[in-house]
């Protein structure tokens, strides 16, 4: 099967430039490399076309079979082959001798050198010809980095984009076919994951089938480890063939990396993670995905984040089957899961240190701390590794282990309260309270109702929050828990408010106060007045409305100080600045709204920080300030689009409504 080659012109384009710099600098050796499949081979053999007529001396080619399972080549051997091919006569023994002789004989040549497949620095250095007049292009899966002292110029070839993928795909089975299963033509190219050479086996096996749909192998790549099998013709290389390829010349350390990574649910991997996977020392793991990323098996993707590319996920997972035995499997599951939950404590501990959590279990105790020693780095942790927090949370309740299920999500709050990401918010607690109500841990079902109805709220969904907060009630009062039973009536009453019922919410959030302050807990009585302060803003604008709102959040504010809370105090701090603004004290509201925006964002607390600067726009507003209210709500809306695009829109509104000209400052007026 000839791979189809699609232009690649970017890639010819930044080839072109490393040619012009090689002229420049007098640097004979360029590197591409790439993992497998991804189409080296064809690119170069195409670029070294092009370019034949600026080495009119000749062309040489060598497969160095870095990952052929007989060995890679000797350098002597290939050097024997070029040295005839060039005419040159008898060939010394010695391989120090071959490479004298060999620059010896190029020194002059504009010639260029074709050393593909390359396995290391130390097969392709002997094949460097002499002088500077010609060109020698190494390929490899792995980068090559030690030619660097050879003066390599390198580049790193990528998967295809969706474009280039249907191009390959056309020229295969024909414009026509792909234009007109247009739907199954994209699932194909994402199950391909823009991987040239199974899109090539891709399209070899839809055409050898003119009448069989396409669907059917969509449907066939849906199957997991069969996605690798589809991608194989009779006789010809393989998806799954090029990557044991790749893996056979792993270390022993390094494919147990390989394996143990692809068991864990993560689709981004960390150092600390790799060292947890395979209980060994930080730095050890850190050289090992060194060698994995050299290897182009594991892409580095960022500060200490790594990811498998789908298809090379799919081969390290067959390995981690066939080669860890089940409860070896298992163990490094628990032993990730276990150290995910660990270091989602510890930032826990650093951003809501007064926050009272459920007990915690480990079966294998972490001694790796987390990567992080304060508030900004936890929070920065957290929203990094959510998607992969989230995996381990359906991997826990997948494997039966439901006390850490649960606790995983207990863990996460401070990422849902201040980061507000609302899907993860809701399904991270569905299965944390399935989890807690499968252990029968009641206090454990109290604590996901509370917060997931939080969550609900924050997401927009009254009702369903109403409906959580009534079954955590229920609950608190079946197990006399007089400080869930504060948090369940503190809930309905945000709830019942969001929803409009006002006069019900009042009732609910009053009767949380007496409920907490009777147990002794103050905090939460704060709260609630925060709540309670919110409603008096909003009602009509009226004054004693705004002087009434101000007392509950001083109140509040009093209280959350007292007892260590800053980041809540700085909310009612917020709402208080706003009151005095309504209230007609200008500049002190917006000085409190101003000492509040400092309070989350040195927290990270983007929703709230879009919140203040939206209340500084709104006071800019109603007192004539049209430059300050459009500066305030331009970094409102910036901040709303990362999360809430809906309230983007809603400054978007107000920032088209803004006057041409200065409006009369208004007298107190309306709440937000």
């Amino acid at each position: 099967m000839s791979a189809h080659f699609t232009d690649r012109v970017p890639d010819l384009a930044m080839l072109n430039g490393l040619l012009a710099r090689r002229q420049e600098e007098s640097t004979p050796l360029v590197v591409v490399s790439g993992p497998a499949g991804i189409g080296k081979t064809s690119l170069v053999t195409r670029w070294l076309r092009n370019t034949a007529e600026e080495f009119p001396d000749g062309q040489l080619y060598a497969d160095l079979r870095g990952h052929s399972f007989d060995g890679p080549a000797s350098p002597s051997d290939i050097l024997g082959q070029f040295l005839r091919a060039l005419g040159t006569g008898p060939i010394p023994a010695s391989l120090a001798e071959q490479t004298a002789l060999w620059r010896s004989v190029t020194a002059g040549l504009r010639i260029s050198v074709m050393l593909d497949n390359a396995f290391s620095a130390a097969q392709v250095r002997p094949l460097l010809p002499g002088g500077h007049s010609g060109l020698i292009v190494a390929t490899s899966r792995h980068r090559l980095t030690g030619l660097r002292a050879d003066g390599a110029l390198y580049h790193q070839l990528g998967l295809l984009d969706a474009d280039a993928a249907e191009e390959v795909l056309s020229r295969g089975v024909g414009a026509e076919r792909v234009r007109s299963e247009a739907r199954e033509t994209r699932e194909l190219i994402d199950l391909c994951g823009g991987l040239p050479l199974a899109l090539c086996l891709a399209s070899a096996r839809l055409a050898s089938r003119p009448r069989q749909p396409m669907r059917s192998l969509v449907e066939a790549l849906t199957q997991g480890q069969g996605r690798l099998a589809a991608l194989t013709i009779e006789g010809e290389s393989s998806v799954n063939h090029a990557l044991d390829e790749s893996y056979a010349v792993l270390a022993d350390d390094a494919a147990r990396l390989y394996r143990r990574l692809a068991l864990l649910p993560a689709r981004s991997m960390e150092s600390r993670v790799a060292a947890v996977a395979c209980v060994i020392p930080l730095a050890e793991a850190e050289r090992l995905l060194d060698v994995l990323v050299e290897a182009n098996l594991v892409e580095d993707i960022g500060p200490d984040s790594y990811r498998f590319h789908d298809l090379v996920r799919l081969h390290a997972q067959g390995r981690g089957q066939d080669e860890e035995r089940p409860e070896v499997r298992a163990e490094v599951l628990r032993r990730v899961c276990d150290w995910y939950l660990a270091t989602a404590t510890q930032a826990q501990q650093c951003l809501s240190p007064i926050q009272l959590t459920l007990r915690r279990n480990y079966e294998f105790r972490p001694e790796l701390p987390g990567p992080f020693t304060e508030a900004s780095g936890a929070l920065a942790w957290l929203e990094t590794r959510r998607l992969d927090l989230l995996a381990a949370v359906r991997a826990a309740y997948d494997e039966g282990w439901d006390d850490l299920s649960w606790q995983l999500v207990d863990a996460l709050w401070p990422l849902f309260h201040r980061l507000r990401y609302h899907d993860l918010w809701l399904e991270a607690h569905e299965i944390g309270l399935r989890a807690a109500r499968r252990s029968g841990d009641r206090a454990a079902e109290r604590q996901m109702l509370n917060s997931g109805a939080i969550g609900f709220g924050v997401a927009g969904r009254a009702d369903d929050a109403i409906t959580w907060f009534s079954w955590s009630l229920d609950a608190a009062r079946e197990a006399g828990d007089a400080r869930d039973e504060g948090q369940a009536l503190h809930g309905l009453g945000s709830a019942h408010r969001q929803a409009g019922r006002l006069r019900v919410a009042g009732d609910f959030l009053h009767r949380a106060i007496d409920t907490w302050e009777k147990a002794g807990y103050v905090r939460g009585a704060a709260l609630s007045r925060i709540v309670l302060g919110e409603m008096a803003l909003e009602s009509e604008g009226e004054r004693w409305d705004d002087r009434r709102a101000a007392e509950f959040f001083e109140r509040a504010r009093s209280t959350l100080l007292d007892v260590g809370d800053p980041y809540d105090a700085a909310r009612a701090l917020a709402f208080h600045g706003r009151a005095r603004v309504l209230e007609g004290a200008y500049e002190a509201g917006t000085r409190e709204l101003r000492e509040a925006l400092v309070v989350f964002e040195d927290a990270g607390a983007t929703p709230w920080q879009a919140r203040v600067w939206e209340m500084l726009g709104r006071s800019a507003v109603e007192h004539a300030e049209v430059p300050v209210a459009r500066d305030c709500l331009v970094r409102a809306q910036e901040l709303y689009a990362r999360q809430s695009p809906a309230d983007a829109a809603r400054m978007e509104v107000l920032l088209v409504g803004l006057p041409a000209k200065p409006a009369e400052p208004r007298d107190g007026g309306a709440a937000e």
